[in-house]
């Protein structure tokens, strides 16, 4: 059940590809699903001592707008484990390095059409980057607003309807619960990845 017999690859592209899969269906009949297979992501909350978090607002295409989100970004450069994946975002985004790091959550963000992970990181015991060693923002990036917000306002903004990309609504809520535990439970972050 739910076996693929056959794929037809429709569009291939650097970030994702879409193919059409033949799948067994519980019934013996096959049906066709369209999925987008996805490189994978990676997110990070940022929580200083203060306990605010970082967030980023960017501009995304798809949806025509800008969005409050967290320091993220594509799992696209070959060897580099995820959580020094996560810590290059932060500093590329934030313009931050941190002293601990811990899984926080894993999450597929539209499953019913893709099967892109992210795992989303909890940054701790933050530290400044150097103004000279920065990274250099470029396309949606160079207009990106850089944000210092309690904890609990963001949770607020997710509750509000003010935060509504899904790796940030999982995270920041993910982050208050931990937070709210003393930090109990928290996963080593090379923790391995769920089979896909």
């Amino acid at each position: 059940m739910y076996e693929v017999v056959g794929s037809t690859e429709r569009f291939k592209g650097h970030i994702f590809r879409v193919v059409t899969d033949q799948v067994t269906m519980p019934g013996g009949e096959v049906a066709g699903r369209d999925v987008v297979r996805h490189v994978g992501a990676v997110g990070v909350v940022a929580l200083d001592d203060a306990g605010r978090v970082v967030l980023v607002r960017q501009y995304r295409h798809p949806v025509g707008r800008y969005l409050w989100e967290l320091p993220a970004g594509l799992i696209d450069v070959l060897g580099e484990g995820l959580a020094a994946a996560a810590l290059r975002e932060l500093a590329e985004e934030a313009d931050l390095t941190a002293g601990r790091v811990d899984l926080l959550v894993d999450m597929f963000t539209t499953p019913g059409c893709s099967d892109e992970m992210i795992r989303v990181f909890l940054a701790r015991d933050l530290s400044a980057i150097p103004e000279h060693e920065r990274h250099a923002r470029t396309d949606e990036e160079a207009d990106m607003q850089v944000e210092l917000v309690p904890l609990d306002d963001a949770v607020a903004m997710v509750l509000d309807g003010r935060i509504t990309n899904g790796p940030a609504v999982g995270g920041l809520l993910a982050a208050a619960r931990a937070r709210d535990t003393g930090f109990a439970g928290l996963r080593p972050a090379d923790t391995p990845v769920p089979p896909r």
